[in-house]
């Protein structure tokens, strides 16, 4: 019988270890790869929906930023920090208003550039800011919707009357109004 080399040796052990190295590799780069997936989820949704900010797509993509960017990774620490600052400023009620939606846009452009950064996006904060689409029809029927729902609601609550109207009264066309009820 043949004495064993350590080449034969290191040839058993690639053969039995081989696939066991394999699989776990493949493992760990599925594992990376689903991971740089979901953050690049979130950055093309806020991407998507940087014109429409109160979307629940929009809100929910901002909400996992802090559970798929890693506060160990120098620029990823980047993003979780911009995501704190706009946070904070989306909290802010005491500011005037016209001031603080200038300074959430300045905010968010930031956020979506450090993003853009560590996803291996060449975007620059111009681009994020002026290179979105939102038709202006959109916001009419958000702002209608809006008004709606405030009506409404005012209607429910008995802040607000209905004013109702009875025409064809007695089928000779006439109009009659109903009174509005008198106050306390």
């Amino acid at each position: 019988m043949d004495k064993i080399t350590i080449s034969d040796w290191l040839m058993m052990f690639v053969v039995l270890a081989g696939p066991i190295i394999a699989v776990q590799l493949t493992r760990y780069l599925d594992s990376r790869n689903e991971i740089q997936g979901r953050k690049l989820q979130i950055f093309k949704t806020l991407m998507a929906t940087r014109a429409y900010t109160i979307s629940w797509h929009h809100v929910e993509a901002l909400n996992s930023i802090d559970l798929e960017f890693n506060q160990k990774n120098k620029k990823e620490k980047q993003v979780i920090e911009a995501w704190k600052q706009y946070l904070d400023h989306l909290g802010l009620d005491k500011m005037d208003p016209d001031q603080w939606a200038i300074r959430r846009v300045d905010l968010f452009v930031e956020l979506l550039h450090k993003m853009a950064i560590v996803l291996k996006y060449d975007f620059d904060k111009t681009h994020i800011k002026n290179s979105s689409y939102a038709p202006r029809a959109h916001g009419d029927i958000e702002n209608e919707q809006g008004n709606m729902r405030k009506m409404a609601i005012e209607l429910l609550e008995g802040k607000r009357v209905l004013p109702l109207y009875v025409t064809n009264l007695n089928g000779q066309g006439e109009q009659a109004a109903i009174p509005e009820p008198k106050g306390d």
